[in-house]
């Protein structure tokens, strides 16, 4: 059975939505279709059930194209995405109090953000560990070579924000499995430096647009792409492939400094990665699918090709998938990269109370002040409902609740 619906206009390539019982909003099936007009869609674009709207093209769509990209698809936190690693613990190993594991936790990985009045910047390393250089080691090559051509990003946060973790939805989880094993998640990508690349990098292909004449012709203006063959084109996906990589190692070094809290606080040793999984969510790159090569964009979605595993976390009140793909090639073998909002953080805020963050965390050792009622579980759409729409793409690994959450 399809569990897909179709919808298109007369200008645009096809939409299957696999939206099955989760709520759509109309913004969002109008940008979709914008993005669908443009001449270099490749077949169709694929709809996740977490879809909502986005800045210039939709959060929980993938976007396969010809012979061009689009920056704002792939947006301003390049190569975020999860990691999870299965560990060798139990709940039994576990504390009663999980406050001291919260705060060791919290001391070992950077996050947050201060204001540039109130001084140092407690999202920054202000004395990197030694796995920050070497990691940065790997990196500095490309890194090198990319502000060769553009020194600006010499003046962003890179060097002293790998191994961070940031802020609104990024998190660190300590999660327990349907057997009671302890899972250790985290979400995080490509911070101040792939911040810097993807507004850099969006500005420049409007210019571009408006330099050739076609802006007119775009259905929005934050739909300005770079065409294949050009100048503009090479140095983005350079940069882009840096920012993911620097993404995928940033996830790597707060999960060995979470690892390490944890450590500290149980005092008992443990394997960590009896199953490990790093994957982005906010991407390009270039696939095989229906017989030709092609870009494709996920944007808030998760690579899912047959036997690949992937992370669905939830909210940080509800739970989290671990799946594996099934590689629907209709989905270009993708699945959602989450719940997926149903209100925007500003509404959220005058909606729920202080109070309401507590109720619904109460299970979760987390904080419950007035700077993360944005994240409040009512916040997102239902996950099981998620789960459902999209059975054709994935299946279910392991189903983690969450027992211990930090927020950026």
């Amino acid at each position: 059975m399809i569990q897909y619906e179709v919808i298109k206009n007369e200008n645009s390539r096809p939409v299957k939505m696999w939206t099955k019982g989760v709520p759509v909003e109309q913004g969002a099936k109008e940008q979709l279709l914008k993005t669908a007009q443009l001449p270099f869609i490749f077949k169709h674009i694929a709809v996740m059930p977490d879809v909502h709207v986005g800045k210039g093209s939709t959060i929980g769509s993938v976007i396969p194209t010809l012979g061009a990209v689009i920056p704002a698809a792939v947006g301003v936190d390049i190569g975020c995405g999860m990691m999870a690693v299965q560990t060798s613990l139990t709940a039994n190993d576990l504390p009663d109090d999980l406050a001291p594991l919260r705060l060791a936790i919290e001391k070992n990985v950077p996050h947050g953000l201060t204001p540039k009045k109130e001084g140092q910047d407690q999202g920054s390393w202000q004395h990197a560990p030694a796995i920050v250089d070497q990691y940065w080691q790997q990196l500095l090559p490309g890194f090198e070579k990319l502000t060769e051509k553009y020194p600006c990003f010499l003046k962003t946060n890179n060097y002293n924000h790998l191994g961070t973790l940031g802020t609104g939805n990024h998190f660190i989880e300590v999660c327990l499995d349907e057997n009671q094993q302890v899972w250790i998640m985290l979400h995080s990508g490509s911070r101040g430096v792939g911040n810097a690349i993807g507004e850099f990098f969006i500005k420049l292909a409007k210019k571009d647009m408006e330099t050739y004449f076609i802006d007119k012709y775009l259905p929005d203006n934050d739909l300005a792409y770079f065409v294949e063959g050009t100048e503009h084109f090479d140095d983005y996906l350079m940069a882009v492939n840096w920012a993911q990589e620097f993404a995928r190692l940033n996830r790597e070094i707060m999960m060995h400094n979470t690892i390490m809290a944890i450590r500290n606080i149980l005092n008992i040793e443990f394997t960590s990665h009896i199953q490990a999984v790093n994957c982005h969510h906010n991407y390009v790159q270039k696939e095989h699918h229906f017989g030709q090569n092609v870009f494709v964009t996920r944007k808030g979605a998760v690579s899912a090709r047959k036997g690949e595993l992937g992370i669905i976390p939830g909210s940080m009140g509800a739970k989290s998938y671990i799946v594996r793909g099934l590689g629907n090639e209709e989905s270009f073998c993708s699945c959602s990269h989450g719940a997926g909002r149903v209100m925007s953080r500003s509404a959220a805020k005058k909606m729920f109370t202080i109070e309401d963050q507590i109720k619904a965390t109460a299970h979760v050792e987390c904080r419950k002040d007035a700077n993360v009622i944005d994240e409040i579980p009512m916040a997102y759409k239902d996950i099981d409902a998620v789960m459902t729409a999209q059975s054709e793409l994935v299946e279910i690994m392991h189903q983690l609740r969450q027992v211990v959450c930090v927020k950026g």
